[in-house]
C-alpha cells in the first residue's frame, strides 16, 4: 500500500510539474493569438490555406457587365464604354501594345502583372478586349512617352524611386557613370567614393556603420540576419499589412509558397502586441515599415483585390509616432533589434526619413530605391554593436554576407551624386514645408471630388497617395483605365498607390486634377458607378459566386 501511495504521489507531482510548465506556455500562446489581427490578415497559415482552396472562375461577357445585378440599360452603357476604351487604346498605342504582347510570351513578370491588374473574375475577359502597354522610350520633366509618342503625367513614382523628378536621376546616373568609368568593373576593391558615401549615410541616419547590397530585399535580409546573430533568437515580428520585400521570412501569407515558420504577424498600433514583445524570450527583431501609417493593419491597396469599398481613414501621424516610441522603449528593455525598413519612404518624407519625421532612432535601418540615384541598391545602416559580423572570442562564429556587385563603382558614384544633391538649395526647397503643401493639395482634390459627386476620396502620406472608395461597388477598379485614357500613368497595382515626385508644381497639380475629374466623369457616364450594391448584397454575391465555382 505504501508503495502504491508513493507511486500515486509521484505521478501527481509529475502532473503538477507538467501543468506548471505548460500553463505559462499556454498563456504566452494565448497572448500571441490575441495580438494577431483578426481574420486572414493576421493569420498567415489560414490565408495560405484559403489561397490554395479558393477556386478560380471567370465572368464571361454574359456576366462581366452585370456582376452587381445592374439593369440592362446600365450594362449596355458599360459595354459601349469598354468598346470605346479598347478602340482608343488600340488606335493611340499600336506599337507599344504590339511589343508588349510579344514580350509577354517571354517575360514572366508581364504575365503576372497583366493577369492581376483587376479582380481575377474579370481579368480574362478584360485582357481579351484590350491590352495595356508596358513599354516607354523617354522621360522628360514629369512626363513619360511611349513608343507611339503618347505622353503621360507620371504618377507611378517608379515604385518609390522617383522622389525628385526624372531629370534629377538622369543627371545622377550620367554623373555617376562619368566618375566611375576610370575604374570600370573592378569589384572587390572599393571606389574612393565609398568613404564619402558611408560618412554621409551615417550622418543622415544617425547610425554608426553601413553595409552595401543590391536591393531593398537583400538589405532587409541582412538586417534580420544580424539581429538573429547578435540575439541568438529566431523569431521575427512584423505587423499586419506591412511589406518588406519578397523574401519568404517576411512575406508569410499568399505570395510565399511555404509558411514562414519563424515570423509573427501582429497587430499594428495595439497594446497586445507590446505585451507579446515584453513576455517572450525568442524575438530577435521587430520590423517596421513606416508606410503603414497610411493604412495600419492592411496590405498596400491594389485594384486586383478591390471587390467592394475601400475605406481608408486619414493618417494620424501623432498616434503613429507614439506607437513607434512605445516600440522603441520595449525593444530597448528586451534586447530586441528595432529595424526600420525605409526602402520605400527613406529620403521621401524627410532627408533623414521616418526616423527624422517621427523622432525615433532605430537599431538598424534599411534603404534602397531612390538612394542609388536611379541605379539598384540596398543599404543597411546600424549601430556598431548590431552591425558587427564576427566575434573576437569565437573566430568561426561569423555572420557572412557578401555579394559580387555590392558597392559596384557606378552605383556608389551615383549614390554619391544623390547624397551631395541633398544638401543643395534646390532640394532643400523641395523638402521645405512639404507636409503642409501636400495636405493642401489633397484637400483641394477631395473638395473637387466631393463637389462633383464622385464616390472617390484621396488619402495620403505626403506625396504617397491612395484612392479610397467609401461606398461599395464591383467596378471601382475600372477607374485606372479611365485615368490612363486621360494621360495619367499609374503602376500596375492601379489606383491603390499613386506616387508623386516632389518636383510637381501647383500648375502640374492643377492639370492632374483636371484630368482626374475628367476620368471620373467619363467613368460615371459609362455607368460603372450605377447600380452599386449594398455591403450585404455584395457579400452575398461574392459568396454565391465562390460556392458555384467550388461546386463546378
Amino acid at each position: 500500500m505504501t508503495t502504491e501511495l508513493l507511486a500515486l504521489g509521484g505521478a501527481a507531482a509529475g502532473v503538477a510539474t507538467a501543468a506548471a510548465l505548460l500553463v505559462p506556455r499556454a498563456w504566452r500562446r494565448a497572448q500571441l493569438s490575441m495580438a494577431k489581427q483578426p481574420g486572414l490578415a493576421g493569420h498567415s497559415r489560414m490565408a495560405l490555406r484559403l489561397a490554395r482552396w479558393l477556386p478560380g472562375y471567370d465572368h464571361g461577357e454574359s456576366h462581366f457587365f452585370g456582376a452587381d445585378d445592374a439593369p440592362e440599360a446600365v450594362q449596355q452603357r458599360r459595354r459601349a464604354g469598354l468598346r470605346r476604351l479598347a478602340a482608343g487604346f488600340a488606335n493611340r498605342h499600336p506599337k507599344t501594345l504590339e511589343l508588349t504582347q510579344a514580350a509577354r510570351e517571354l517575360v514572366s513578370d508581364l504575365q503576372f502583372t497583366g493577369r492581376y491588374r483587376v479582380p481575377f473574375p474579370f481579368s480574362r475577359y478584360l485582357r481579351e478586349q484590350f491590352g495595356v502597354g508596358a513599354f516607354l522610350e523617354m522621360a522628360e520633366g514629369n512626363q513619360v512617352r511611349d513608343l507611339d509618342g503618347q505622353r503621360y503625367l507620371d504618377l507611378t513614382g517608379s515604385y518609390g524611386v522617383n522622389v525628385f523628378g526624372h531629370a534629377f536621376y538622369q543627371r545622377s546616373m550620367a554623373e555617376g557613370a562619368r566618375r566611375a568609368l576610370p575604374l570600370g568593373v573592378v569589384l572587390g576593391s572599393y571606389h574612393p567614393a565609398v568613404l564619402d558615401v558611408a560618412r554621409r549615410l551615417t550622418r543622415l541616419s544617425g547610425q554608426d556603420e553601413v553595409s552595401f547590397h543590391m536591393s531593398g530585399t537583400e538589405a532587409v535580409m541582412q538586417a534580420v540576419r544580424l539581429a538573429r546573430y547578435h540575439t541568438g533568437r529566431r523569431q521575427i515580428v512584423r505587423f499586419c499589412g506591412a511589406y518588406h520585400g519578397w523574401w519568404g521570412e517576411v512575406q508569410p501569407g499568399p505570395g510565399n509558397p511555404l509558411p514562414a515558420e519563424h515570423t509573427f504577424t501582429l497587430r499594428d498600433m495595439d497594446a497586445r502586441s507590446l505585451r507579446v514583445l515584453r513576455t517572450r524570450r525568442d524575438i530577435a527583431c521587430v520590423l517596421i515599415n513606416p508606410l503603414q501609417a497610411l493604412h495600419p493593419n492592411r496590405p498596400a491597396p491594389g485594384d486586383s483585390a478591390l471587390l467592394g469599398s475601400r475605406p481608408i481613414a486619414p493618417v494620424d501621424l501623432e498616434a503613429y509616432g507614439r506607437w513607434l516610441r512605445q516600440l522603441r522603449e520595449v525593444c530597448s528593455e528586451r534586447g530586441i533589434a528595432l529595424i526600420f525598413d525605409e526602402v520605400f519612404v527613406g529620403f521621401r518624407l524627410a532627408p533623414g526619413g521616418a526616423q527624422q519625421l517621427f523622432g525615433v532612432q532605430a537599431d538598424l535601418v534599411t534603404y534602397g530605391k531612390t538612394l542609388g540615384g536611379g541605379l539598384p541598391v540596398g543599404v543597411v545602416c546600424g549601430k556598431a554593436t548590431w552591425m558587427r559580423r564576427f566575434r573576437d572570442d569565437k573566430p568561426a562564429d561569423i555572420c557572412f554576407a557578401r555579394g559580387t556587385f555590392n558597392a559596384h563603382p557606378q552605383v556608389i558614384c551615383a549614390m554619391q551624386v544623390f547624397l551631395e544633391a541633398l544638401d543643395s538649395p534646390a532640394i532643400q526647397d523641395l523638402y521645405a514645408g512639404q507636409a503642409q503643401r501636400w495636405d493642401a493639395r489633397v484637400a483641394r482634390f477631395n473638395a473637387a471630388l466631393q463637389e462633383a459627386g464622385h464616390p472617390v476620396q484621396v488619402r495620403h502620406l505626403q506625396s504617397i497617395w491612395t484612392l479610397a472608395f467609401p461606398t461599395p461597388g464591383r467596378y471601382h477598379w475600372m477607374l485606372q483605365f479611365y485615368l490612363r485614357e486621360q494621360g495619367l500613368l499609374l503602376s500596375w497595382v492601379g489606383s491603390g498607390r499613386i506616387v508623386f515626385s516632389l518636383d510637381f508644381s501647383e500648375a502640374d497639380m492643377d492639370e492632374v486634377l483636371r484630368r482626374f475629374l475628367a476620368a471620373c466623369a467619363q467613368m460615371r457616364a459609362d455607368g460603372w458607378w450605377d447600380g452599386a450594391p449594398s455591403s450585404k448584397q455584395l457579400k452575398r454575391q461574392l459568396l454565391l459566386e465562390t460556392w458555384r465555382a467550388w461546386r463546378a
